[in-house]
């Protein structure tokens, strides 16, 4: 198991799962700027969770198509370092928001076939970085964050475009697993490590971390 893995945990909505997360060794911590979602933070609250962040771990902000006016509230309210898009945003939208906030973005694709993956030759030369979640399950009303893993082994040996990260249902059970299998480098994750919707939980954010560093 590589011990250089970088981990991303989204979904924060609270002083101490940011003090959780930083003090276990997140390299990224996401905040959900999506209504239907129960991590879902308002702009106050997530600046006052940015500023707690300490310099070196990077604060993603996780949209879901959404429009310049929403986007400048975000990144003028809330110092960040990368939006992440969640939605259905083409390789021009994504073009046009990285040249427009100046911000690195990552782009969040669903993933259940390999087909999907071929995909991700689209972005190159628009994202910085791509997600690979698992394809919400039928008749969810969120992109991502619905706790669902795909297929590890369509990733095995496989060349991306990009750097990505990989989602989707990763827990401290596991994420040895999927890093094996998928040969991931970055992990994200967020109701792996939780007690409740947007509550995550020290314990399981330290037992995950035990789990991928071995």
């Amino acid at each position: 198991m590589p011990r250089d893995i970088r981990v991303k945990i989204c979904g924060l909505t609270r002083p101490a799962d940011v003090d959780a997360a930083v003090a276990a060794g997140a390299s990224y911590l996401g905040f959900v700027f999506f209504p239907k979602s129960p991590r879902n933070v308002d702009l106050a609250t997530a600046r006052a969770l940015a500023l707690r962040v300490p310099p070196g771990v990077a604060k993603v902000a996780l949209v879901v198509d959404a429009e310049d006016a929403r986007l400048g509230e975000i990144t003028e309210a809330v110092p960040l370092d990368m939006l992440q898009l969640h939605g259905g945003e083409s390789p021009e939208r994504v073009r046009e928001i990285k040249a427009r906030f100046g911000l690195p973005v990552m782009k969040a694709l669903g993933v259940s076939e390999a087909a999907d993956l071929d995909r991700a030759a689209r972005y190159a030369g628009a994202a910085d970085q791509l997600l690979l979640d698992a394809k919400p399950p039928k008749g969810a009303d969120r992109p991502g964050g619905n706790a669902v893993t795909f297929d590890w082994d369509l990733l095995t040996g496989r060349e991306m475009p990009l750097p990505w990260m990989l989602a989707g249902g990763l827990t401290p059970e596991n994420v040895a697993e999927a890093v094996a299998r998928s040969g991931a480098r970055q992990i994200d994750l967020s109701s792996g490590v939780e007690s409740a919707p947007g509550r995550k939980d020290a314990e399981k954010i330290k037992a995950f971390f035990k789990a991928l560093r071995g």
